[in-house]
C-alpha cells in the first residue's frame, strides 16, 4: 500500500481535482503556511485520526530538517525532534482508542470518496503478518501508518505493548526522518539548492499520484468496466 494507490483512488472519485492542488503534496507551503504547529497536527492526524491518511508526512518531516539545516525555517532543530515524537506518539494512542471504541464496525463501513474498507482490510493484513513490530514498521509505510493503530486497537493488543512500540517507532521515524533532512542539509551542494530539491520532492510525490489516476481512467473507459 503506498501514497500512489491511495491518490490514485482519490483522483478518480474527484475526477482529477486532486492533481490540480498541488499545495495539497507541497512540504514547503505547508511549513512556510503553517509553521511548527501545524506539522505537528499534521504528524499527529496522521499518525492516528482516519481523515489523516493522505498527509505527506514523510516529505514533510524531511524538509522540516532540511529547511532548518538551511537557515529558512526558524525551528530549533531540538523542538522538532522532541514535538515530532510526542506528536506522533499522541495521534497512535488516539486511533488505538478509536479501534477500540469503534470496533469491528470500522471494516463493515461502506466505501466513499475518502474512505475504502481495503485500507483498514490491507493495514489488518500487515499487521497480522508483523504482530507487535508492525507499529514500529508502520511508521515508515504511508496510510498504514494511519490504520495500524486503529487495526491495534481493534484487534484488543495490550495497551501496555502497544505504547512501547509506539514510542519507539515514533522516535525512530519522527526523529530518524528529521535528522536525515537535516544532515543532508548541511551537505553544499543540497544547501545550494534547497528550492530545487524541494521542488524535487513534490515532483516526485506527484508522479505516482498521475500515474495511477492516468491507470484509473484507463480502466474506467475500457469496454466493460462498471
Amino acid at each position: 500500500m503506498s501514497h500512489a494507490a491511495l491518490l490514485g483512488d482519490l483522483a478518480a472519485a474527484s475526477g482529477g481535482q486532486v492533481l490540480a492542488a498541488p499545495q495539497f503534496m507541497d512540504p514547503n507551503y505547508l511549513l512556510d503556511t503553517f509553521g511548527l504547529a501545524g506539522l505537528l497536527i499534521i504528524v499527529f492526524a496522521e499518525c492516528g485520526l482516519l481523515i489523516g491518511f493522505f498527509l505527506p508526512g514523510d516529505s514533510l518531516l524531511f524538509t522540516a530538517g532540511l529547511l532548518v539545516a538551511a537557515g529558512t525555517f526558524d525551528v530549533p532543530l531540538w523542538a522538532l525532534l522532541v514535538g515530532v515524537p510526542i506528536a506522533a506518539i499522541l495521534g497512535n494512542i488516539v486511533g488505538y482508542w478509536i479501534g477500540r471504541k469503534a470496533g469491528t464496525p470500522l471494516f463493515e463501513r461502506p466505501d466513499s470518496k475518502l474512505f475504502k474498507r481495503k485500507y483498514i482490510e490491507q493495514t489488518s493484513a500487515f499487521f497480522q503478518a508483523r504482530g507487535p513490530f508492525a507499529i514500529v514498521a508502520a511508521r515508515f509505510v504511508p496510510v498504514v501508518r494511519t490504520f495500524v493503530t486503529v487495526v491495534a486497537g481493534v484487534s484488543g493488543m495490550n495497551y501496555r505493548t502497544f505504547i512501547a512500540y509506539s514510542a519507539i517507532g515514533g522516535v525512530l521515524w519522527g526523529a530518524g526522518v528529521t535528522l536525515l533532512g537535516y544532515f543532508l542539509g548541511q551537505i553544499d551542494f543540497v544547501a545550494n539548492h534547497v528550492e530545487v530539491i524541494i521542488v524535487g520532492i513534490v515532483a516526485l510525490s506527484l508522479i505516482p499520484i498521475v500515474l495511477e489516476y492516468l491507470k484509473a481512467r484507463k480502466r474506467s473507459q475500457a469496454p466493460g468496466a462498471g
